[in-house]
């Protein structure tokens, strides 16, 4: 058995392939990815990639449909990855988001590929926590990020069929330590400031509601839809991944960090704006059809599980949010220097 992971060498890919490799050896797998954080590494014993078997470079957007050739599954993880980016690079985000990922899911059904995993999400709810959302509420995507993953499932849906079995996990906000970690996260950047600045900033009221998944928890779903049969869902499948015990509001979030780290000020910007993108989800679908994988993290186990790499790797920079844990900045900084051009494109050196 052979699995395809687009995206690999972001911040959820290489706990996605040591999980996968640690639990089924036997299984070949191939990274795709662009490159863009490769460099960005956390307190990593080791190269993630080593991992996979085969790591190929190259841009989603020009996919050479000769990969695909032995494939059993795709993962699909390759995004511009959330609203800051979204609202910089909006037409690329529907580009790569979107259009590359189902030329991709086309092309893998053409050459054989039975299961296309895609990493949806749950901020397709937007403004939604009047109650919790199931799958068949209104969606009402709010940003260029959800609005991609809106369509993608749309467009997704008519491909699949009893030999393409396709999953969408919409995925709560990520959080969690990883070799590339992201510090662009709510609960990533809360516990970074309480260790770094002894102080925790929430730039809203602190009432949005925000459903939340560990990035091991992630990729126990992910390696859960890989091999779902299409009589557990059907051959198409939107679930919302989580439990209904992560969905909190932000100012829950920064008071369960500072129980974590003493000593840490939570400050509450109470004039702000009205933060629309308030969501609480329901995940009972995915607890009945996932029974065996569940979420294994809570808020306290991710909060000191951050806290311990955090402190392992020595950040101890106050400008971390202008430093490359900041997903945006090294796009931008790579475009400062000419290395990527106006459509995300490598440049020729």
């Amino acid at each position: 058995m052979k699995i395809l992971v687009t995206g690999n060498m972001g911040y959820i890919g290489p706990v996605l392939v040591k999980h996968l490799k640690k639990n089924y050896p036997e299984i070949g797998i191939v990274g795709y990815d662009i490159g863009y954080f490769a460099n960005c590494l956390t307190d990593a014993g080791v190269l993630p990639e080593v991992y996979v078997d085969t790591q190929v470079f190259g841009d989603i957007r020009h996919f050479p449909e000769h990969l695909l050739q032995g494939i059993d599954v795709v993962v699909n993880l390759a995004a511009i990855s959330n609203d800051p980016m979204g609202k910089k690079f909006e037409e690329i985000t529907m580009d790569i988001n979107h259009r590359a990922g189902i030329k991709l899911a086309k092309m893998a059904k053409k050459a054989g590929v039975t299961h296309f995993v895609f990493a949806s999400s749950c901020s397709m709810y937007g403004a939604a926590d009047d109650f919790p959302k199931t799958e068949t509420s209104e969606l009402n995507p709010l940003t260029a990020y959800a609005k991609s993953k809106v369509y993608s499932e749309n467009d997704l849906m008519p491909l699949a069929d009893e030999n393409f079995v396709v999953t969408c996990l919409r995925f709560g906000t990520a959080c969690g330590f990883s070799p590339r970690l992201r510090l662009d996260l709510v609960l990533n950047d809360f516990v970074a400031g309480a260790i770094v600045l002894k102080e925790i900033s929430i730039l809203s009221n602190g009432t949005p509601w925000r459903p939340m998944i560990n990035i091991k928890d992630m990729a126990r779903a992910i390696e859960w839809a890989a091999f779902r049969k299409a009589d557990n869902g059907g051959s198409f499948l939107a679930v919302n991944t989580g439990t209904n015990g992560w969905n909190n509001q932000v100012k829950t979030i920064a008071e369960a960090v500072g129980r974590a780290i003493p000593g840490t000020k939570i400050s509450i910007n109470r004039n702000a704006p009205v933060d629309k993108r308030s969501f609480k989800v329901n995940f009972d679908l995915f607890k009945k059809l996932a029974p065996d994988h569940q979420p294994n993290y809570d808020l306290e186990d991710t909060v000191e599980d951050l806290k311990t790499g955090i402190i392992a790797m020595g950040l101890k920079d106050p400008a971390f949010r202008e430093s490359q844990l900041i997903r945006l900045k090294v796009l931008n900084r790579l475009q400062e220097n000419h290395l990527l051009n106006e459509k995300l494109e490598w440049s020729t050196l």
